[in-house]
C-alpha cells in the first residue's frame, strides 16, 4: 500500500504540470473534466475546469474514475489548513474507485488528485473490490472505515463492555465507528445536532444520543452513561467540545482526536493533571499507516467481510455531481450531510 502522504502532499504532480496525452494521430490532446484550485480558500476557490488527461509514468497507470470520495480532510487541503503543507495548482481529494486499463475495478489512492475523470494509481498499491461491495461502500472504507477502526481499537484500544463517546455520530467516520463499537460489544453514546441525524445514530445501534449543542458536554455525556464517566472518546471537533469530553473520562479513560472541524483549537492540556484519573490523551493520522500490511490491506479484508455479511452497513448521505462539489464541500462544513458523500465524474 503507498507509503506516501497522499492525504497532504500530492505524491505524483507531473502530470499536472509538465505533461499531455498525445492522440494516436498526433494531432489533438484528450482533455478531462476535474476540480482544480489555484489559490487557497473556502469551497470557492475550487473550479470546474477542463484538464489534460494524465499520462502513465514508470509504474502508474491512468484509471477512468467511476466515482470519488470526499473527506473533512479534502475542507482543510482547499484552505492550506491540513496537517501537511499544500502546493499549488492542487486537484483536491485523494480516494476513488474506477477500472484500471485491463478493465479490473479498484479502490484506490490517487497519485495526482481524485477530483477528476482520470487519475493515476500504481496497480501494485490498489484494492481489488469485492462485486458485492458498492463503489460508496468501497469508498466509505479507504479513509472513513480504517479510521474508524483504528481509532477503536489501534488507538482507542476499546474493549466489550465499555462505553464510547462518537461525536460527528451521523458522519462518515462516526457512522462506521458506531456500527463496529456496538458490533464489538461496546455501549455507544452517539453526539450529533439534528433530529435527523439522531434517528440515524439510533439506527445505526447507539445506545444513547446527546445533542451536540448542550451547554455542558461533560454533564450530558455522564448523564448518558447512566451518571458515570466515560470510556473512550471519539473526537474530530475541537475547541470546548474536547475540553469538555476530556473532564467526562473516567478512570484510565482516552480520549481519541483526529480532527478538528470547529478549527478552533481545545484548551492547553497540562500533563500532570492526566495523572489523577491516568488519562489518555492520543491523536490519529490515517498516513502513519500507509506502507504496513496489517494496518491497511488487512483491515479492507476485515470490513469487507462485515459488509459482505450484512454487519457493516456503510451510510452513502449523497452524490453530487463533480460539477458541484462546491455545494458539496459547503453542504459538509455547514454539518447538513450524512455518511459519506461522493462525487460523480460523469457530470
Amino acid at each position: 500500500f503507498p507509503s506516501h502522504d497522499i492525504l497532504g502532499e500530492r505524491h505524483s504532480r507531473k502530470w499536472q504540470k509538465t505533461t499531455l496525452f498525445v492522440s494516436g494521430r498526433g494531432d489533438s490532446v484528450t482533455r478531462m473534466k476535474a476540480i482544480q484550485i489555484t489559490q487557497f480558500g473556502g469551497p470557492e476557490v475550487m473550479k470546474y475546469v477542463d484538464l489534460p488527461d494524465p499520462v502513465a509514468s514508470g509504474e502508474d497507470v491512468v484509471m477512468d474514475v467511476t466515482a470519488i470520495g470526499i473527506n473533512y480532510a479534502d475542507t482543510h487541503q482547499t484552505e492550506d489548513s491540513y496537517l501537511s503543507k499544500q502546493t499549488l495548482p492542487l486537484i483536491p481529494g485523494m480516494e476513488v474507485v474506477g477500472k484500471l486499463p485491463n478493465g479490473q475495478r479498484v479502490l484506490a489512492l490517487a497519485a495526482g488528485g481524485g477530483y477528476c475523470q482520470k487519475t493515476l494509481v500504481n496497480p501494485k498499491q490498489v484494492i481489488p473490490l469485492p462485486d458485492q461491495v458498492s463503489d460508496g461502500a468501497a469508498l466509505a472504507m479507504m479513509v472513513q472505515g480504517i479510521t474508524a477502526y483504528h481509532i477503536l481499537k489501534t488507538v482507542g484500544h476499546f474493549k466489550a463492555g465499555e462505553s464510547v463517546v462518537v461525536h460527528a455520530g451521523a458522519g462518515g467516520v462516526g457512522s462506521l465507528a458506531i456500527q463496529l463499537a456496538k458490533l464489538w460489544g461496546g455501549f455507544v453514546i452517539a453526539v450529533t445536532s439534528s433530529d435527523e441525524k439522531k434517528k440515524l445514530c439510533k439506527e445505526l445501534g447507539a445506545d444513547v444520543v446527546v445533542d451536540a449543542n448542550v451547554e455542558d458536554m461533560n454533564a450530558a455525556l455522564r448523564a448518558a452513561n447512566g451518571g458515570k464517566s466515560v470510556d473512550l472518546v471519539l473526537e474530530m471537533v475541537g475547541g470546548k467540545t474536547f475540553d469538555q469530553s476530556l473532564e467526562a473520562l473516567a478512570m484510565f479513560g482516552r480520549i481519541v482526536i483526529y480532527g478538528m472541524a470547529s478549527r478552533t483549537m481545545p484548551a492547553p492540556v497540562h500533563p500532570a493533571t492526566l495523572m489523577g484519573k491516568s488519562k489518555s490523551i492520543a491523536g490519529f493520522w490515517l498516513v502513519n499507516c500507509l506502507g504496513k500490511k496489517e494496518m491497511m490491506q488487512d483491515v479492507f479484508v476485515e470490513l469487507f467481510g462485515l459488509i459482505i455479511a450484512g454487519k457493516l452497513k456503510p451510510v452513502v448521505g449523497a452524490t453530487y455531481p463533480l460539477s458541484r462539489a462546491v455545494e458539496a464541500h459547503q453542504a459538509m462544513l455547514a454539518r447538513k450531510t450524512v455518511g459519506k458523500i461522493v462525487l460523480n465524474p460523469a457530470e
